[in-house]
């Protein structure tokens, strides 16, 4: 049976995913991206890929910087993902007006997000109207333990941890 695009994002919409925002830093120019469209790849090599739509503005930012950071989100920080969804250019010396540090490989990390993973841009392959942005894990942490913020049929979920 063949379907269109609407009854494919109601369909993908019952596969429930975690709510992260993409961040990226390049020549003092700061950018995030909410984002649900990543996967785990590889343990060896460490692997993430990321999908992000061609017309964003994350996608320019991205191919300057060459690498980015995976902020995993906390329950209580549907906020900032709501910040984050809207489409924005990069900002100098800041993100939007959310605190952040940078990581130890130069990219964004939000202040109390459960996690982050930087990597450095690898390989990047065509997808329709997005590139898939293969990132090599440079690092991460685990920075607190609470329950995620969770995104399944076109709204924010929760779950006790």
């Amino acid at each position: 049976m063949t379907i269109d695009g609407d009854a494919y994002r109601r369909i993908i919409g019952h596969f429930a995913t975690g709510v992260t925002v993409v961040t990226t830093a390049h020549d003092g120019w700061l950018h995030g991206m909410t984002a649900n469209a990543l996967t785990s790849v590889s343990l060896d090599p460490l692997l993430l890929l990321i999908c992000v739509d061609k017309s964003a503005h994350a996608h320019e930012q991205l191919d300057k910087a060459g690498s980015f950071a995976v902020n995993i989100l906390a329950v209580e920080q549907e906020e900032i993902s709501k910040t984050f969804a809207v489409s924005s250019e990069p900002e100098q010396g800041e993100l939007r007006g959310v605190p952040y540090r940078l990581g130890p490989h130069g990219s964004p990390v939000l202040e109390g997000c459960l996690a982050y993973v930087e990597c450095e841009v690898s390989d990047r392959f065509v997808g329709g109207d997005h590139t898939l942005f293969m990132g090599a894990v440079l690092g991460g942490e685990l920075l607190r333990e609470a329950a995620p913020l969770l995104f399944y049929q076109g709204r924010y979920q929760r779950i006790e941890a």
